[in-house]
Parts: structure tokens; C-alpha cells; sequence
């Protein structure tokens, strides 16, 4: 709960101190760097350790976030967030940048999960919908899964439509246990 609260803050204050032109690229470094803070623990150490001086994570960062083409707003922020020691929350942060930038440009992200490969036409097919459903410009993700079985699952948000066979396997046991 912290954690979303401050990277809401953090992003916020980010997102509101930078220029339009700036937004993409900050976009890009935060996702850039909060993925290799998930995979990399050595990362991850440096970022964490306090046998690293904050001068010495700031450098490793402004590095990384150099070959990402990150604005100076940017470095000056991977600054303060070093500074106050808030770096571990670096991928909750790009993920509430992210969703700061796609709200204000009324686009919306939906993430579909099928346990085959969609064809190119149901892919299209359902980003057609979603955007009709949702009045507004969508950004789709396909993932397969092939624990699902069969149908598709579809995340907008925080809420999941399943009409997946395990969804509904899953619903009848649930179903059935509380008997």
C-alpha cells in the first residue's frame, strides 16, 4: 500500500515537472530501468547496499538512464529518488508514470491473454471492440498462456473479464468447496 502511494507521488511530481516533448523518453528510461531492477539483482545490490556511497548509484543510474536517451529532468529525478532512498521503488514508479502518461493521452492499456496464438484477424477483431467498448483509444498486449485451455482473458486495470476454461474450472470448484 505504501509503495503505491509513494511511486503515485513520485511519478506525479515527475510527470508534472517535465515538458511534452520530454515525456516519451522519461517513459522509456523508468520502464527500461524498472525492468532491469526485476532482473537483475546485481542491480538490485548496488541500489540497495549501503556498502555503495549514493554518488556511486547515481552514477550506475545516470549510465543506464543515458543509453535509454533520458532527458536531464530525468537524471535530476533518479537523483532525488537515490537521495531520499526511494530507488526500490523504481518499478512501482515507472508503472504509475506509465499510467499517468496514457491518461493524459486517453489511451488505455488492456492486457489479452489467450492459450493459443491469435490470428492477425482476431486480434483485430478484439482491439476493435475493446476500443469501442472502452470509447476510447486502446493499447492491446497479447500474451498466450497455455494453462488457460481455451477462450480468452482480458485485463483492463484492475478488473479481469475470464472466459477462460480454467476461469470457469477454477469458478466450479470454488463453487463446489463451499458446499
Amino acid at each position: 500500500m505504501i509503495k503505491t502511494v509513494v511511486a503515485r507521488r513520485y511519478a506525479r511530481a515527475l510527470f508534472e515537472l517535465l515538458d511534452s516533448a520530454d515525456i516519451e523518453a522519461t517513459r522509456e528510461t523508468l520502464n527500461g530501468l524498472g525492468q532491469a531492477m526485476k532482473e537483475s539483482s546485481e542491480l538490485r545490490y548496488v541500489t540497495a547496499s549501503p556498502a555503495f556511497s549514493a554518488e556511486e548509484k547515481i552514477s550506475v543510474l545516470t549510465e543506464l538512464s543515458g543509453r535509454f536517451g533520458c532527458p536531464p529532468e530525468g537524471k535530476a529525478f533518479l537523483e532525488q529518488v537515490v537521495r531520499k532512498n526511494r530507488i526500490r521503488f523504481l518499478p512501482e514508479i515507472a508503472e504509475a508514470f506509465g499510467k499517468l502518461v496514457d491518461q493524459s493521452k486517453g489511451v488505455q492499456q488492456v492486457s489479452v491473454s489467450s492459450a493459443t496464438e491469435l490470428s492477425r484477424a482476431e486480434r483485430d477483431r478484439i482491439h476493435m471492440r475493446l476500443r469501442d467498448a472502452l470509447k476510447r483509444d486502446v493499447v492491446v498486449t497479447f500474451h498466450t498462456d497455455t494453462n488457460l485451455l481455451a477462450g480468452v482473458r482480458i485485463q483492463v486495470g484492475n478488473m479481469v473479464v475470464d472466459g477462460t476454461v480454467r476461469g470457469r474450472l477454477n469458478d466450479i470448484q470454488a463453487v463446489l468447496t463451499r458446499e
